[in-house]
């Protein structure tokens, strides 16, 4: 038989297929007794047709994925194979599960070679996920057990198919559908002497289950995050720019974005308002206000309905300068984020220093960090902010030169990339010849993916025109990264070689 002469289609099972499913059945485990009687294929099939799945070839069935509903916690722990059924042989499909259980996935002999298991396999894997339940999981025999049960316990029988060592044509085939073995399980089928009764309980995890006990409360998976490439412009007071950081917002908010992102040092025109002379006591002057920013921004982030990155600003704390960002929540609630590497500039003319602390916050949308343009140049506060959960990475920059901008998007691409996140870059554009230091900007801001097909070719989902005002918008689906995480053309946070090195939080 060649590829060209199969005709497959993926259905699912009815009741009149019992004569054709018997002989599947009995052909391939004559060992184990063969078929089920007639009455339990078509309980199941009545309880839970969804999960009957078969392969058929011309009208003829070859290939076979029986299925019910479980509760994790139970089936999760040690059980047998009799706890699936009751005393005439019906298997208890459980319409309040929580978790698919697989009872047998069974492939005629003539079409082994095909891979059909795995169509089988990503049916029901889809199938959970459609659902929305936890995992599958599934109890694996290990049929070429009993070559080895004078040397090998059942455990090392495990680790050495596992590591390829032997080839078991069940447990090596569940290892290559992603399932992981949990534990062995005890007089699972005595019958089964090729298995010596034992059985690897297995299990698929199905990383996109959300609980749906409280959906209002539940996080929202596409998220549409606005970003303002802003433009210099003198001031006369900061009523006014704060009128224009309203308008803003509302513009963000009216398209229904869950963030809207600003540059750093945005509020830099205030600066404006002060002698220049020396630059000290400019960014100190700023920083009189960044607490009157960051309550307004607040208030707009309530009132607008939108989360806001309020682009970065300086604060005195203790007479120490530090540059600042703010989250605040359309809850009301607000973190901090301190850029931690401070660029030569703002030491030496500013004398600002860096902070000590980075974090990753929850929010309705997803769970964010922020590291302030220099900040993303350094891989390591990406890494540790990925071992958190991080799906977006937000990035205030300003950048003064093409070279510059370019190192701070470059070094987004490649956090985007390693990390397995998106990463969304804002700067500011135009210039300010009545402030010391804000003659020259160059910015084009931008939103980053990974690299894989679920993505752009480029990794670019969106960007500005380069040194324009605009206001640009992107659609993040956060699913598309749990995809990635476990089943990418390439894991990079899966893979990463943790027994040769790791980042160590000091502090």
């Amino acid at each position: 038989m060649t590829p060209d002469d199969l005709h497959l289609q993926l259905r699912n099972l009815r009741n009149d297929d019992y004569d054709q499913l018997k002989a599947l059945m009995d052909k391939v485990y004559p060992d184990i007794g063969g078929a089920w009687g007639e009455h339990t294929i078509r309980k199941l099939i009545k309880e839970f047709p969804e999960g009957q799945i078969c392969l058929e070839d011309g009208g003829q069935i070859v290939g076979v994925a029986l299925t019910v509903t479980v509760k994790y916690a139970r089936f999760s722990n040690p059980h047998t194979y009799e706890d699936l059924m009751d005393a005439r042989e019906n298997i208890l499909n459980d319409r309040k599960g929580d978790a698919l259980y697989g009872l047998d996935v069974l492939i005629h002999p003539d079409y082994r070679g095909f891979r059909l298991g795995r169509r089988l396999y990503d049916a029901r894997k889809e199938l959970c996920r459609q659902l929305n339940l936890k995992a599958i999981l599934a109890g694996g025999r290990i049929v070429n057990y009993h070559k080895y049960a004078d040397e090998l316990s059942p455990g090392q029988y495990i680790e050495q198919v596992h590591r390829r060592e032997i080839y078991d044509p069940i447990l090596t085939f569940q290892l290559a559908n992603d399932f992981t073995v949990k534990r062995l399980l005890g007089k699972y089928m005595p019958e089964d002497k090729r298995s010596a009764g034992f059985a690897t309980l297995l299990e698929w995890d199905n990383f996109l289950y959300e609980p749906s006990d409280n959906i209002l409360g539940s996080r929202i998976r596409n998220v549409r995050v606005g970003a303002l490439q802003w433009q210099m412009r003198e001031i006369d007071s900061v009523e006014e720019m704060l009128r224009q950081v309203e308008y803003f917002v509302d513009a963000i908010s009216s398209y229904q974005s869950d963030f809207a992102v600003f540059p750093e040092f945005f509020n830099a025109p205030v600066m404006g308002l002060t002698d220049q002379s020396r630059q000290k006591d400019a960014i100190r002057f700023l920083a009189g206000y960044t607490e009157r920013f960051k309550r307004e921004m607040s208030q707009m982030a309530v009132s607008y309905n939108v989360n806001i990155i309020t682009g970065s600003m300086p604060i005195n704390e203790d007479d120490t300068i530090y540059n600042v960002t703010y989250l605040c929540r359309r809850d009301g609630t607000i973190e901090e984020q301190r850029k931690i590497h401070v660029t030569p500039h703002e030491k030496r003319d500013w004398v600002i220093e860096g902070g000590d602390k980075v974090q990753v916050f929850d929010t309705d949308a997803g769970r964010v960090g922020i590291l302030i343009c220099y900040d993303v140049e350094f891989p390591e506060l990406g890494r540790m902010m990925a071992a958190e959960g991080l799906e977006i990475l937000f990035v205030p920059f300003w950048t003064d030169t093409r070279n510059a901008y370019l190192r701070v998007r470059h070094c987004a691409q490649a956090r985007a990339i390693e990390n397995e996140c998106y990463v969304v870059i804002c700067g500011s554009v135009g210039n300010l010849p009545q402030v010391e230091s804000l003659d020259v900007q160059y910015a084009q801001s931008a939103v980053f993916s990974p690299s894989d097909f679920a993505f752009p070719y480029d990794a670019v989902l969106a960007e500005t025109t380069p040194n324009t005002e605009q206001l640009i918008f992107s659609d993040l689906n956060l699913d598309e990264l749990r995809y990635l995480h476990h089943e990418g053309s390439v894991t990079n946070l899966k893979d990463r070689r943790t027994d040769l090195y790791e980042v160590i939080r000091k502090r």
